[in-house]
């Protein structure tokens, strides 16, 4: 009798002491083992707590300076007296422009001063003035039969102004009344108009040969 309550007794110690390490700890490692190289599932509360790490801000360089849009200006060379200056200016700044276009313009230049009588009323009248002239010693004179200004008696035409205000002082000191206008004609001027970066070092007259060039600001293409 005894023996059978102590085997009692210590079956129910057993089952009390399984049932205790089944359900008294917090997790059981059950089951199969895991393979090689997969990672083994744990509940989040089993984890270990953390510090989080916190990486500090790292400002910009410093010696970066902002980036910015660079300006431009527009300048125009000349005036190139032929076609072949132009190109060889065009050559020679190639690599300082980030733009280039070259123009032809006409202009009025002065061709010389011309020294004359006003037209008289009629051939007549202007033949009988001529002769007046060489009566007074003034010679080399025309007498224009045609033309936009018929029967105008022409003194001379002078490259050098100084030249014709002296002829016109010579006929005017002879008692005559002559008259000294400027003559122009209409010439070709060749240009080259060029886009340049703000800041930097455009420096067209160490590279430009031909001569009388000259630069001003123009228009942007």
């Amino acid at each position: 009798m005894f023996l059978r309550l102590l085997f009692v007794l210590l079956t129910a110690l057993n089952i009390a002491v399984g049932a205790w390490l089944l359900l008294g700890q917090p997790y059981a490692r059950g089951g199969l083992p895991a393979e090689p190289g997969v990672t083994e599932l744990r509940l989040l509360s089993e984890m270990p707590a953390t510090v989080p790490m916190v990486t500090p801000a790292t400002a910009a360089p410093g010696g970066a300076p902002p980036s910015r849009n660079l300006s431009y200006s527009c300048v125009a060379l000349g005036p190139f007296a032929t076609p072949q200056d132009l190109r060889n200016a065009r050559q020679a700044l190639a690599d300082q422009a980030t733009r280039m276009r070259s123009r032809q313009e006409q202009a009025s230049q002065t061709s010389g001063w011309w020294v004359y009588l006003p037209a008289a009323g009629s051939r007549a009248q202007a033949l009988a003035v001529a002769r007046q002239l060489s009566a007074r010693n003034i010679n080399d004179y025309f007498v224009v039969s045609s033309g936009d200004q018929p029967n105008t008696i022409s003194l001379g035409l002078f490259k050098d102004p100084a030249n014709a205000r002296k002829r016109r002082d010579e006929v005017t000191a002879a008692g005559f009344s002559p008259r000294m206008t400027e003559r122009s004609e209409s010439v070709p001027e060749y240009w080259l108009d060029l886009v340049v970066a703000d800041g930097g070092r455009f420096d067209w007259r160490s590279r430009v040969t031909a001569s009388g060039i000259a630069s001003h600001s123009t228009g942007c293409f």
